[in-house]
């Protein structure tokens, strides 16, 4: 059974630079594409960044140059360090395995304040 768990969320003054985390269990990681998305009140949920399992990036253009996702494969983890955080970042930040719809994290809020 996969399991992801994120973790790393909270709340943060804008500007900050936390770094959230999503581990893997029950699937062979490295096999995969792996992506961060997130969803703010009363919005769909949109995609913040992809890294396949080659180590290709991209990116949303809001975030673009402000975070950088990255895995260690060998921990089964996915990351995103964000940077200079602004208030129109908080959402609940969720990671997905392999663009696949029911592979989906519980989610980790993201709270910016001002």
């Amino acid at each position: 059974q996969v399991q992801l768990v994120e973790s790393g969320g909270g709340l943060v003054q804008a500007g900050g630079s936390p770094r959230l985390s999503c581990t893997a269990s029950g699937t062979i990681f490295r096999l995969y594409a792996v992506a961060w998305y997130r969803q703010a009140p009363g919005k769909q949920r949109e995609l913040v960044a992809r890294i396949s399992r080659g180590g290709t990036t991209n990116y949303a253009d809001s975030v673009r140059g402000r975070f950088t996702i990255s895995r260690e494969n060998g921990k089964n983890t996915l990351y995103l360090q964000m940077n200079s955080l602004k208030p129109e970042d908080t959402a609940v930040y969720y990671c997905n395995l392999g663009d696949l719809p029911n592979f989906w994290g519980q989610g980790t809020q993201v709270t910016v304040s001002s």
